[in-house]
């Protein structure tokens, strides 16, 4: 039976690690949407370093806009794909100069494209709702569309797991 797993937690929370372990428990042909893009050498570093915490045989690709189109591509090829993350690709859009009602339409065409597939699916996002309200109208903007790309995701998921100092905390369905 297919599955759609939403894993949501705030940095370090351990969710982008228990997306691996989960995925690793389950299923053999794995595919994983990086939706990460090299700004910087900070960044290329934090790349390295999630590379190096997926298993090598993991089909890999790179795509931090079109991901509907992505996981479309890999439909019917593996078993699951693990896509990581929401908050990226919501700031890839943003970085793009989209308004916000472009935005939600290409977050509810990925959940479109999730619903279609006959695989499975696992997407990793960041909860920036619990921290003080920031003082920058760019940063509010991130905030609330990603609690918002949040609260859509959470809504179609099959299980929606809380990650929280490492520990998976299961809110919405599951066993």
């Amino acid at each position: 039976m297919k599955r759609f797993i939403f894993i949501l937690g705030g940095a370090r929370s351990g969710k982008s690690s228990y997306a691996v372990e989960l995925t690793t428990s389950f299923w053999k042909k794995i595919a994983f949407i990086a939706t990460c893009r090299v700004i910087d050498g900070e960044m290329k570093k934090r790349i390295r370093l999630h590379k190096k915490s997926r298993p090598q045989n993991w089909k890999l690709v790179e795509e931090g806009i079109k991901i509907d189109s992505a996981l479309l591509k890999l439909n019917n090829k593996y078993e699951v794909v693990l896509v990581d993350c929401m908050g990226l690709f919501v700031s890839n859009l943003m970085t793009e100069g989209l308004k916000d009602g472009e935005i939600e339409k290409r977050i509810k065409s990925f959940i479109r494209a999730i619903l279609k597939v006959k695989l499975n699916v696992i997407v990793v996002s960041n909860e920036v709702g619990y921290g003080i309200i920031p003082d920058n109208a760019l940063a509010r903007r991130f905030r609330d569309l990603l609690g918002t790309a949040n609260q859509m995701m959470a809504k179609k998921a099959d299980e929606v797991i809380f990650m929280q100092a490492g520990i998976p905390v299961k809110i919405k369905g599951g066993k």
